[in-house]
């Protein structure tokens, strides 16, 4: 019989984490002297009472290790409890939000897509502004870890290729996360620390260099403003292009380079292609801009590499209204969100890695059309790429497009126009943050669509964050008969 014991177990233990973090906005709240911290007080009683509540009446069931079943899971039920309690301060709170944008909002947060529902930045109370931050933060060393642990387990979009560098996990899922996260979090903190006094240096006050370090290192896009970047023009938008790709590096790299190996960061196929990526497609969108519209270069060349870098990472944060450089541009910006950063990083969307293993495969078909009698096998970073790896490394691709198509068709019967529902669908599966358009393109938000539209981008956002298939699997019957 299938033992939900274990995975209640840490979602509870979690969820009463959440809880006690909740005092740290509270904290803030009362230093500005904001009422909104009795806010905060009441959601982290309920939240860590409902969470110790959950842990200590299934703490006997716990194991030594979890199965293939509890481990999925687990995977989606810690990404879909989560949203539901960080939600509380955004319904309690001088705001009023409702039950569905609070969620959408903790939900965006929680996996770092960035879009919002919120408007009023600038005058909202500083307790609960930093909680948006403090959720992307989760959110992104959250997901590091789910790539480096869950997903290669779980043999994930391909992210089993990755397994024997996030270490051999197999029945000491939680042990290992557990070791692993330390050692991310180490990482992750002193990135924060660093970006936040670099954003301080240039000229950002101390609470919006620490917000937005927090929001940059998660790629997550929240920002203090309702201009998002647009506040913090010049110096700060090539720190901040700096750290979003430090931050969708692979941070198992970032571990090898503290044990004294630099090599791997250096040879790795993805980081190269990613890094070569992002040069091309600035230097190309400068000398459009260039050409096009006579902007100046240097200038041009600081918008377009945060622009471009913001949205190919899946941070969502804009400093301009790049859908006004024209039509060539905002086919670009649609097209690379949907390239995303590199594996085991905060990054969003469909990864560096993936369109290397389907540029491999088509190569090596290519090869075999030509020379019937040639044995031609996809090779990745040198080495063999087995067969269990190229299929779900297709069956991703399908799944992302299937899961494109079906919910840009959802967002069109709410009434949603084309342009709206097709970027809206891609901002939401690629957690990237923005869409395109008039009403959620990097000058709107996604505040006045309907509740339904709403709740279908949220669970989109969850399905895109896990890589579809760990959330695909638990409405297959085959799953829960073991």
């Amino acid at each position: 019989m299938f033992d939900l014991r274990p995975v209640v177990y840490v979602i509870g233990l979690l969820v009463a984490a959440l809880g006690v973090t909740m005092l740290i906005p509270m904290g803030i709240d009362l230093a500005y002297g904001s009422p909104d911290w009795a806010v905060f007080l009441e959601s982290a009683v309920i939240t860590t009472l409902v969470g110790g509540s959950m842990a200590l009446s299934t703490a006997n069931g716990v194991g030594k290790g979890l199965s293939i079943q509890q481990t999925f899971l687990l995977t989606t039920g810690v990404w879909l409890a989560l949203p539901v309690f960080a939600a509380l301060p955004f319904l309690f709170s001088e705001i009023d939000a409702s039950l569905v944008d609070a969620f959408f909002e903790a939900m965006s947060g929680l996996t770092t897509t960035g879009a919002t529902v919120l408007s009023g930045l600038d005058d909202m109370p500083k307790g609960l502004l930093f909680w948006r931050a403090l959720l992307q933060w989760y959110g992104g060393i959250g997901i590091i870890v789910v790539a480096m642990v869950f997903l290669p387990e779980l043999r994930v979009g391909g992210m089993q290729i990755f397994r024997s560098e996030a270490f051999d996990t197999m029945g000491k899922v939680l042990p290992r996360a557990a070791e692993i996260a330390g050692r991310i979090s180490q990482i992750y903190l002193f990135l924060t620390l660093v970006c936040a006094a670099t954003y301080y240096a240039v000229g950002l006050p101390p609470f919006e260099a620490l917000y937005h370090a927090m929001t940059t290192i998660a790629t997550g896009g929240f920002s203090s403003t309702d201009a998002s970047f647009g506040a913090f023009r010049g110096a700060p938008e090539y720190v901040a292009a700096f750290f979003m790709i430090l931050a969708s590096l692979p941070f198992v790299r970032y571990i090898q380079l503290l044990t004294g190996t630099a090599r791997p960061i250096l040879v790795d196929p993805q980081v190269r292609a990613y890094l070569l990526t992002i040069l091309v497609i600035t230097l190309m969108m400068t000398l459009y801009r260039l050409l096009a519209n006579g902007d100046h270069v240097g200038r041009g060349f600081g918008e377009v590499l945060f622009n471009v870098t913001s949205i190919i990472s899946g941070t969502g944060y804009a400093s301009v209204d790049y859908q006004l450089w024209g039509a060539f541009p905002v086919v670009v910006f649609f097209f690379i969100g949907l390239i995303g950063g590199c594996a085991g990083s905060t990054a969003c969307s469909i990864k560096v890695f993936r369109y290397q293993l389907l540029f491999s495969s088509i190569k090596a078909q290519i090869r075999a059309i030509h020379s019937p009698h040639g044995l031609f096998t996809p090779r990745y970073a040198g080495r063999r790429v087995d067969e269990d790896v190229l299929s779900s490394v297709m069956s991703f691709f399908v799944f992302f497009i299937v899961t494109l198509g079906v919910v840009s068709v959802l967002l069109g019967m709410t009434g949603l126009d084309f342009t709206t529902s097709v970027s809206g669908a891609a901002a939401a599966v690629a957690n990237i943050g923005p869409g395109l358009g008039d009403i959620i393109g990097p000058a709107g938000n996604f505040g006045s669509l309907s509740d339904t539209a709403k709740w279908i981008l949220a669970i989109t956002m969850l399905i895109g964050r896990l890589e579809l298939l760990a959330v695909y699997v638990l409405f297959t019957v085959k799953f829960w008969q073991g």
